[in-house]
């Protein structure tokens, strides 16, 4: 793996990447791995931009990923994977949910123009297609909602983050992790993680 191994995370307010990056940092922990991270959130908490920078090896010292060198970007909404994508390095990989939250300046442009098409997850994938990515789209909604935890998307977009090949740390020590950081619903988040790992990425 590259050294340090540089993961943003994106989304918006309220969709748990905080509590992602949490349980990702225990499992560096138990495994010995040096992991820091650095977060910025938008002005409002809950649908507001919120990014996480996570690195992971002996060289992660500054919690800030230099641009063009993260290793993945894994955004929990599609829109946001774009506005970080200038963080990655060429060729690198995009997991992006399939999950659109068009935001207020999007919807008063149609306002203004009612002909201009909302963006969708094709497009987003389109987008970053020819700027020499590789995007992944993921279906965390939907995943979560099969594992029977419909509020764990945040736990499946891990898990497609665990399934990504050359990913620095391990899947035991991930859901050892989860079992640590959450006081109730353990068994339906490691349900939604393992089903991340199974269904997120096929033939990666």
């Amino acid at each position: 793996m590259s050294d340090p191994y540089g993961i943003l995370m994106c989304g918006v307010g309220g969709q748990g990447l905080v509590v992602l990056s949490r349980v990702l940092g225990t499992a560096c922990a138990t495994e010995g791995l040096r992991a820091v991270t650095g977060e910025q959130h938008g002005l409002s908490q809950r649908s507001g931009s919120v990014s996480i920078h996570f690195r992971i090896g002996e060289g992660a010292f500054s919690p800030l990923i230099p641009l063009g060198t993260a290793e993945v970007i894994a955004g929990l909404e599609a829109l946001e994977t774009l506005r970080y994508v200038e963080y990655l390095r060429k060729g690198g990989t995009v997991l992006l949910s399939t999950l659109v939250m068009h935001p207020v300046t999007e919807t008063a442009a149609r306002i203004k123009s009612p002909a201009i098409p909302y963006w969708d997850v094709e497009k987003v994938t389109e987008r970053l297609t020819a700027i020499e990515t590789r995007p992944v789209p993921v279906d965390c909604r939907g995943i979560a909602a099969r594992s029977g935890a419909a509020v764990a998307e945040n736990m499946v977009l891990l898990g497609a983050l665990a399934a990504l090949p050359g990913f620095p740390v391990g899947r035991p020590s991930i859901e050892e992790a989860i079992n640590r950081v959450f006081a109730g619903a353990v068994e339906a988040n490691l349900e939604a993680f393992r089903q991340g790992t199974r269904e997120a990425v096929p033939g990666f």
